[in-house]
């Protein structure tokens, strides 16, 4: 990798499929649900800010009107409701938000609904805060003037290949190798047109959790990758391992992974497993390379040894795996979540100038134009 090298140089109810839509200014949002209470359930917590139509998933669909936003409430381990969903799925296309509100909060109803088009999935119980403040959140930019495509629709093939992927690792079947690296190319497309600040921007707007924190590092170790401008082999080896690189979290229990406060020292223990179930999980699938597989493992590892899993130091540690590793803390400091504000990009930077020995002095100097300016 000789440019990382130069840089190195560098210092109300709705019953059954009834419908309802008060014509009015306010925006439309059409509900969808799998039972009666379920719907009229949401359908009382968000008509007092939006005009609402709702239809149960058993009924034939019969609005016409695009709606702003479409708000799922359905058992997704149930196969009628998916099949259901999918009879609409180019209504759901045309909708800026489709929500999912998914009650069990597992890796494989989060994945489902995410590979059904959501572009937000809401676990637990119907939260009428987090469901209004989403539906709240501004408008999507528009299509640009040249035609190409909005940069969320990359969000949602890439957020679809990573539900795919812990959909997989959950039900132990084979992964779309390809699937991913294809995920990976198209947001490599869209930072490379619009830029990092915008992949930032969309990612939050529309996900949580895990899989905002892979679109995240994603996005970040491709941008780096431009900014040092590396070749197109190793571009495609680091988007391929950022797409994997925390696929061994989906064998972590969710109330582990998006825990609000502090880890205790068996929590903890957990999750320093993830490094390695997805090394062991990915290392028998063909097409992906030793390199990715490296850093997959070891993006954990810190220069000193202080890392995990394996305690590699200085050497050991090779080019793909530090660039990941920046890429992944200041993604994970600057990512949304709701027990916690997003930290401006200037502190996330100062907090990796401050991991004096961990990582590499070279390459955090080369970040500053990622992390600031680009």
């Amino acid at each position: 990798m000789s440019a990382v090298q130069n840089a190195r140089t560098i210092a109300s109810p709705v019953k059954g499929g009834g419908i309802r839509a008060a014509q009015s200014a306010r925006p439309f949002v059409h509900v969808l649900a799998d039972s009666s209470d379920k719907l009229s359930g949401i359908c009382a917590a968000i008509e007092p800010q939006f005009c609402v139509a709702g239809e149960r998933l058993d009924a034939e669909a019969k609005l016409s009107q695009s709606p702003f936003a479409i708000v799922i409430r359905a058992e997704l381990r149930d196969v009628d409701n998916i099949a259901a969903i999918k009879k609409r799925s180019a209504k759901l296309a045309k909708a800026k938000k489709r929500i999912f509100l998914v009650e069990h909060s597992s890796h494989v109803c989060i994945s489902q609904a995410y590979a059904l088009g959501a572009t937000l999935v809401l676990p637990g119980p119907l939260n009428k805060i987090r469901l209004l403040a989403a539906l709240a959140d501004p408008a999507e930019p528009a299509e640009a003037s040249n035609g190409s495509a909005r940069p969320e629709n990359a969000v949602e093939t890439a957020a679809t290949a990573i539900a795919s992927m812990f959909t997989a690792v959950t039900l132990d079947q084979p992964l779309d190798v390809d699937g991913a690296k294809e995920a990976g190319r198209q947001i490599a497309d869209r930072i490379t047109q619009h830029g990092l600040s915008e992949w930032l921007t969309t990612v939050r707007r529309h996900h949580e959790g895990t899989y905002q924190h892979c679109l995240l590092v994603t996005g970040v170790a491709i941008d780096f990758g431009l900014c040092l401008g590396v070749g197109r082999v190793d571009l495609e080896r680091l988007y391929s391992a950022a797409m994997f690189h925390d696929i061994g979290k989906a064998r972590i229990p969710l109330a582990i992974l998006d825990k609000p406060g502090r880890l205790d020292a068996d929590e903890r223990a957990m999750i320093e497993t993830h490094p390695a179930a997805g090394y062991d999980f990915l290392k028998d699938h063909e097409n992906i390379s030793p390199e990715i597989l490296d850093a997959v493992r070891h993006h954990h590892e810190y220069l000193d040894g202080s890392g995990y899993p394996d305690a590699l130091a200085g050497g050991s540690i090779n080019d793909i795996v530090r660039i990941l590793t920046i890429s992944d803390i200041f993604a994970a400091l600057i990512e949304h979540r709701q027990y916690k504000p997003t930290m401006p990009r200037n502190e996330a930077y100062n907090i990796l100038c401050g991991m004096t020995g961990k990582l590499e002095k070279a390459l955090v100097a080369s970040f500053k134009e990622v992390a600031l300016s680009r």
